[in-house]
């Protein structure tokens, strides 16, 4: 069997939705890599779509420079809305930052007719084993109803929620921490079958917050109950100095290390006003996969898998419309 056929066959399963523009496979190969095992189902959030044939083969190799971390680290961290951060402890980063975002009026819900603008950046490494081809950044407009219903229903995508429905569950969402992740847990329950066992309730709890996050609008007082509730998740950490996301921007990276894998999801924050901007996949460990063509997958410690950053995001009266 060649080697095209054999990732082909690799990734048969996994579905591929029509919100995302990227290359699909790309977690279901790391996890391959690092585990030898057949993998869980492919999380909502990491889902991406074909952008051809060389990106649909391999996804695993890294960006390289192209979104490399500012270069020098600076402990003494970025200056924001609430004064200069040091980003040595999430906690005091994520407290900081729900301080800040407590001070902003929540404003009046979208109403129902309306639509949620947003344009995204997204990148992922187009394949070879040295990861040295790599997509250009790729800019996406998109609208959906506020209250997009009929695709909750019909949708494939067990994750998917209306932007209403994630609107007024964050602001139901209670002050205690644990109420809050177990809330949250509920809402974007984790799905297991017997190849693939249930996800540990820290990584769910940092998945799930992370799809709220994303999701807009989510209300200033609502987000700074989830950066609350994120700082007490195990294993969750802070790095040292700011990264780039997707569109090149400087962003606070809050970071957990995958349960049985070689990377870290990420949660990116703008540095001055503490909203989401992003998102990333990265490799923590230099290790290597070997295909049984012979084709051996490279990976180093700080490679950045994919990224996605929210570059605008508005709520609009109609479909089309921009802000």
């Amino acid at each position: 069997m060649d080697e095209m056929t054999q990732l082909r066959e690799l990734r048969a399963d996994v579905p591929v939705p029509d919100r995302a523009a990227l290359a699909p496979g790309r977690q279901r190969l790391t996890e391959a890599a690092a585990s030898g095992r057949r993998v869980r189902r492919l999380r909502a959030d990491w889902r991406v779509a074909s952008v051809g044939a060389a990106a649909a083969i391999t996804v695993a190799a890294v960006l390289g420079t192209q979104l490399g971390d500012a270069a020098a680290p600076s402990r003494s961290g970025p200056a924001s809305a609430a004064g200069t951060l040091r980003l040595d402890s999430p906690a005091e980063v994520l407290n900081r930052a729900a301080d800040a975002l407590e001070k902003q009026p929540a404003g009046p819900e979208p109403r129902d007719d309306q639509w949620i603008y947003t344009r995204t950046a997204q990148v992922a490494s187009q394949g070879g084993p040295d990861g040295s081809s790599l997509s250009p950044v790729t800019y996406q407009p998109g609208w959906v109803p506020y209250d997009n219903s009929a695709a909750a229903e019909n949708g494939k995508d067990d994750d998917y929620r209306t932007a209403r429905q994630v609107y007024r569950a964050a602001n139901e969402l209670p002050d205690d921490p644990a109420r809050l992740l177990a809330e949250i847990r509920a809402f974007y329950p984790t799905g297991h079958t017997a190849e693939s066992p249930p996800e540990g309730k820290a990584q769910h709890s940092f998945r799930a917050i992370g799809l709220m996050a994303e999701a807009y609008p989510v209300s200033p007082p609502a987000l700074a109950r989830i950066y609350r509730a994120m700082a007490t998740i195990p294993g969750v950490r802070v790095t040292d100095h700011l990264v780039k996301d997707a569109a090149g921007r400087e962003a606070i990276a809050i970071t957990r290390k995958e349960d049985d894998r070689r990377e870290q999801r990420e949660i990116l924050l703008d540095p001055h006003d503490f909203g989401y901007v992003g998102l990333r996949a990265v490799v923590t460990e230099n290790y290597t996969y070997e295909l049984s063509t012979g084709t051996t997958l490279k990976f180093k410690a700080g490679q950045i898998l994919t990224s996605k950053a929210r570059i605008e995001a508005a709520v609009v009266d109609a479909e089309g419309q921009k802000p």
